[in-house]
């Protein structure tokens, strides 16, 4: 199975309907037949064996651990399945796959990768029961980084009881408690648009710098306690009109919040830069109801925006152990950070390079009209920068 369509479902209808609900619901699963010849891989085991960027490839019919198999394998993305996996993971289900075997051993051997069948002298036949579980500690990132996997072997039988083949269902092995705290804690919307980006390249977005003007006073004036939740009720809420608006949380520096609109996410390149628009709006909105639980005027959680266009921002995901972010790098992002310096006042200053993205209809919904506005260079600003004369002196910019 190649390309990125999802396999076709078995012909047994308890293989099909198992593949079917396993695949509906997100998991990560490969079902073979009673002679452990594949049959079928959901869309997220695809997924994760293309290193989260494409689904691929599957050799539905080949046997498990076979040649077909193990060299499909070795080239799934990132160098996922080196050797040494596919070795470990006969070692787990060789048990099971030497009882299901008829001709035993010699079959057995002759059916593997001719490089495990080594594993197959050792092997113990094992009676496989209807369930089992075993931590499998693979390797499934690009970077080679070791992760330990939950793997569950369960035995499908039809409606007479006859076995029908086999699925094998893996998971992070960390609890369902911690998966659902984590996934509570972001927005759907926007994690599968970071998986999006886990493989770092050039693309064309809108870029959207927002920061806190006098914050600093503003710190002093609070306790620590009430500044710290009122930056956390800022972040929460302007991440979340980001997402609102189709954009790319970016880091988080102090009061400032980064965010990124792909033209291959919107649509077209006039979508991206009118969803920069409306989030940088919404954005200065929701500061008003931020200001009013936390006890403020309106006028002390006054936020500054630079907006800007990149034609060849390098954007990709960072991954530590730690945190997980999207990033951009091009003299684009740091002109961006240059505009929202000059935007004191609270004014939101987007660039020529962006309002000229926008096509009639986009326009429209923004009320714009960029063939009738005047723009004005940083440099000739009262409110430039040092930074923005030296760096960016010539980029034209409106207010929106």
């Amino acid at each position: 199975m190649e390309g990125q369509d999802t396999c076709p479902l078995p012909d047994d209808p308890t293989l099909a309907a198992t593949a079917a609900a396993l695949n509906a619901a997100g998991h990560w699963a490969e079902l073979f037949d009673p002679r452990w010849r594949c049959v079928y891989a959901t869309d997220n085991a695809r997924a994760i064996y293309g290193g989260r960027v494409e689904l691929a490839a599957y050799p539905i019919g080949a046997y498990y651990f076979g040649p077909d198999y193990v060299s499909t394998a070795m080239e799934w993305g990132g160098g996922q399945f080196p050797l040494e996996i596919l070795r470990k993971g006969l070692t787990l289900h060789g048990p099971s796959m030497l009882a299901d075997t008829p001709g035993g051993r010699e079959e057995l051997r002759a059916l593997v990768d001719p490089r495990l069948r080594d594993i197959v002298d050792e092997l113990v036949p094992a009676d496989p029961p209807p369930a089992r579980s075993a931590v499998f500690r693979g390797i499934y990132s690009a970077a080679g980084a070791g992760v330990d996997i939950h793997v569950t072997a369960l035995r499908l039988r039809d409606s007479a009881g006859p076995l029908v083949g086999t699925v094998v269902i893996s998971k992070p092995a960390v609890g369902m408690a911690v998966l659902a705290r984590i996934t509570a804690m972001g927005d759907l919307r926007h994690l599968e648009r970071m998986e999006q980006v886990a493989r770092p390249g050039r693309r064309p977005a809108a870029v959207l710098f927002a920061d806190l003007e006098a914050s600093s006073p503003l710190s002093r004036r609070l306790s620590t306690a009430s500044y710290f939740a009122l930056g956390r009720r800022m972040a929460r809420l302007a991440d979340q009109c980001v997402i609102d608006a189709g954009g790319l949380v970016g880091r988080h520096a102090g009061d400032g919040v980064v965010a990124f609109f792909l033209a291959e996410t919107a649509g077209s390149e006039s979508a991206a830069a009118r969803s920069c628009i409306q989030a940088a709006r919404a954005v200065r909105e929701a500061m008003v109801g931020v200001a009013a639980r936390s006890e403020l005027a309106p006028e002390d959680l006054v936020m500054r925006f630079g907006l800007h266009w990149g034609a060849t921002l390098y954007v990709g995901q960072i991954a530590t152990s730690g945190r997980a972010e999207v990033t951009a790098l091009g003299d684009e992002v740091n002109q961006g950070a240059r505009i929202e310096a000059c935007a004191t006042g609270g004014r939101a200053l987007a660039s020529k390079e962006l309002l000229e993205r926008l096509e009639p209809e986009d326009a429209a919904t923004l009320q714009l009209d960029p063939d009738r506005v005047t723009y004005t260079p940083l440099a000739d600003l009262p409110t430039a920068t040092e930074k923005a004369r030296r760096d960016a002196p010539a980029i034209a910019v409106c207010e929106v």
